[in-house]
């Protein structure tokens, strides 16, 4: 059985394309309050598990010993544009390591924004490693090699220490059991971990809701999120729904995307977990799904949620500017009583 139409595509009155998916969203003792689709349906993450590899930095000391700035934490979270003031904050995590870009294993990048593009193009410049999205992912990765006395030449590899403390990680945060965890090598050549929607969204629950975890650990997750919702330009930056959505949440939203097509929230004051997963992988969708979910729980105020509505519902123009139609949220989606 296929799963639900959650976004739709019209070009005039007629629907053109549609994205369908699956949503999960559980409470605190981990009860499915909404779902749609199936959520035990297995998929990868993506960039959403970053804030999960991150934890065994943080419970480490290695951010205390370098001296990380809550703006470092936040870009080792994050999946950035590459814009200069995220290079300059990746940079400065290396510098502190005694490391170098060489370092870096994440591949490279053309930076997002078209503005930071024409400037490399320009400039006869190549796109480097640290302009890679990851690449604060990847330098965080080093730190807690360099800080554990690690191996850093083969950080990536799935066997190294490194990784394995992240599983163990991930499968209690996910509570998914290690025997059933299965990987493959993310975008950015890193190992990457599969788990069931369902689970997705509660280990964003457990991310802002740590009561069960050790001191280490639940230290770690108010760090992680201080950081975050402090910095929440350093998690994506310019034009993107991640950082827009932080920017306005108050504090009450912390949000993540991952590629093809997962988004996951973790609600602060409402201790809950949300899962998003669009099928076919195109990346947009689940911003209109998050977003929805967000306006409709009445998490911000009527002014912020106005200030994101266009990433629920926009109109389609084309390249003579002319309206061609809007893409908008599937109407039978309904979270009232929730």
């Amino acid at each position: 059985m296929s799963n639900p139409i959650l976004v739709e595509v019209f070009r005039g009155e007629v629907l053109e394309s549609f994205h369908r998916g699956v949503i999960c969203i559980v409470d605190s003792d981990n009860k499915i309050l909404y779902s749609q689709g199936d959520v035990q349906q297995v998929c990868f993450p993506r960039s959403a598990l970053k804030f999960f590899q991150q934890i065994p930095l943080l419970t480490s000391g290695a951010a205390e010993h370098f001296g990380f700035t809550k703006k470092e934490i936040a870009i080792m979270c994050g999946s950035h544009n590459g814009e200069l003031f995220h290079v300059e904050n990746v940079r400065s995590i290396l510098n502190k390591i005694g490391k170098t870009e060489d370092d870096l294993m994440c591949g490279p990048q053309m930076p997002t924004l078209k503005e930071d593009q024409y400037y490399l193009i320009k400039n006869n410049l190549k796109p480097l490693k640290i302009h890679n999205n990851c690449s604060g992912k990847h330098a965080g990765f080093l730190a807690y090699c360099v800080y554990n006395q690690l191996d850093t030449k083969d950080y990536i590899n799935p066997n190294h220490p490194l990784h394995q403390t992240i599983l163990n990680v991930i499968s209690d945060f996910h509570h998914y059991p290690l025997s059933s965890i299965k990987q493959g090598v993310d975008g950015c050549s890193a190992p990457i971990f599969a788990f069931p929607v369902y689970n997705q969204a509660i280990a964003y629950k457990n991310l802002v809701n740590p009561s069960q975890f050790d001191d280490a650990t639940k230290k770690a997750c108010i760090l992680m999120i201080q950081s975050i919702l402090e910095y929440p330009e350093m998690i994506a930056g310019t034009n993107r729904y991640c950082s827009d959505l932080m920017k306005f949440s108050n504090g009450q939203v912390l949000g993540k995307t991952g590629a093809d097509g997962v988004y996951s929230l973790g609600l602060i004051k409402k201790q809950m977990g949300v899962c998003i997963k669009i099928d076919d992988g195109k990346m947009g969708p689940q911003y209109n799904v998050a977003q929805h979910i967000v306006e409709k729980l009445n998490i911000l105020s009527e002014d912020d949620n106005e200030s994101l509505k266009h990433y629920i519902q926009f109109e389609n123009k084309n390249f003579g500017g002319m309206l061609t139609g809007i893409t908008k949220i599937s109407d039978f989606l309904d979270f009232s009583n929730i």
